[in-house]
C-alpha cells in the first residue's frame, strides 16, 4: 500500500531555478530515506508557500518522514507547518496514468 504525504509552509524563497539550486542538497538526501518513493516539490511565489507531495511505501515510513522534515522545517525557523497523510487508491490512480512506484 502506498502513502502521500501532503506538506506546505509560508515561504519567502528563494522560487524556481533559485530554489532548485539551493534545495538540491535537500533533494538528494531525501531520496534515501527508508520508504520514499517519489515527491513532487509544490512552489507558489504569489502566496509565498512552499511544499511538496510525497509517496511512500508505508505509512510508518511516511509518518517517521514528516517528523524528521518538520524538525528540519523548524530548524530553519519555519513555524506554520501543514500536513495531510493519504492512503493511495492505486487501482484509480493507474487509470489516470499515476504510479504507486
Amino acid at each position: 500500500m502506498t502513502y502521500i504525504l501532503q506538506m506546505d509552509f509560508a515561504m519567502d524563497g528563494p522560487f524556481g531555478e533559485e530554489m532548485a539550486e539551493g534545495f538540491a542538497g535537500m533533494a538528494e538526501s531525501i531520496n534515501e530515506e527508508k520508504g520514499f518513493l517519489w515527491k513532487v516539490w509544490t512552489e507558489n511565489p504569489d502566496t509565498q508557500e512552499a511544499g511538496g507531495i510525497y509517496a511512500f511505501e508505508t505509512k510508518e515510513a511516511a509518518e517517521a518522514y514528516l517528523e524528521k522534515h518538520s524538525a528540519r522545517l523548524e530548524e530553519f525557523g519555519v513555524t506554520s507547518i501543514r500536513s495531510k497523510l493519504f492512503r493511495m487508491n492505486e487501482t484509480l490512480t493507474k487509470i489516470n496514468y499515476g504510479t504507486a512506484e
